[in-house]
This record gives C-alpha cells, structure tokens and sequence, in this order.
C-alpha cells in the first residue's frame, strides 16, 4: 500500500487525487506560454516573433531544411508554417531554393541577413531564458534541463 503523498517510482500521479490545475504538464504549458510571449516582446524590436526565431533556429543549426522538415520538428500544422515561411521570406530573412536533385522540391535557408541577424536574435533569446531562470544556482538549471530530458526521452 503506498501511503498518500507518496508514490511509486514513474507514478506520481492518481486517477482520483489528481488535480489538473496543479500537473507538471500545465506548468510545462503555463512556462512554455509565458517563455513565448516574453520572446515576442523581447524579439519585437527586431520584427520577429518567438515562433519565427524557433523556424530560424531550426534552419540554422541544420534540424530541417525544409518545409516539411519544420513542420515535424516544431509541430505546426503545413498552412501556418506556410504563412510563417512566407513572412520570413517577405522579410528577407529565409529564402525558397529549387533541390539540385528534384526542381520541384524546395530546400529552405537564411539569406545573408538572415545569417547576419541571427547572432543578435539568439542573444535576444539567451537573455529571456536567463530571466526564467532567475534566482536558480548553475547546479539547479542543470538539473532543471536534466529532467526535462528525462521527461522528452520517456515520450
């Protein structure tokens, strides 16, 4: 029997005293809405949403060069990545490139400006997430990301 308040190792949770308002999974929604919106108003100066740093990021770093590609890493749906994709480009920032191997296929990447803004967009970003983690030690943060890993990997 385990008593209340404890729980067995990987089940935190009861089906009836679990508390919805109170779940690890809408604080992780409650963060990822407020770290979101902290980077639309830390990105603004630079006309960028939070959305769009996270389509540049992937193109970047190489996670996706793609429509497609984006569309499974970020899970947004094919028409709002177009539309983001299109305004990325409107601001010169990403351009639509034919595949050498089939014309018909589009490979996505950062212009020149977009390459060029990229660094002070990050630092933009490294300072929202420094904020966020205001009043934690090194050694907490690190732990803070160990065990959202954790949580990813058991998905």
């Amino acid at each position: 029997m385990i008593r209340p308040g404890f729980f067995r190792y990987g089940q935190m949770y009861d089906p009836h005293t679990f508390e919805p308002k109170r779940s690890i999974g809408r604080l992780i929604a409650r963060v990822r809405i407020e770290l979101m919106d902290a980077l639309d108003r830390e990105l603004a100066p630079f006309d960028i949403t939070g959305a769009q740093f996270v389509i540049l990021v992937a193109l970047a770093s190489g996670e996706a060069d793609s429509a497609s590609g984006l569309c499974k890493g970020i899970s947004y749906d094919p028409g709002a990545m177009t539309r983001m994709i299109d305004r990325l480009e409107q601001k010169g920032l990403i351009r639509r490139v034919a595949r050498p191997d089939d014309r018909r296929k589009l490979n996505l990447e950062l212009t020149a400006e977009g390459r060029d803004v990229y660094p002070k967009l990050r630092t933009a970003v490294v300072n929202v997430q420094n904020r966020f983690l205001r009043g934690f030690t090194q050694a907490e943060a690190h732990q803070l990301d160990d065990f959202l890993q954790r949580m990813l990997a058991n998905a």
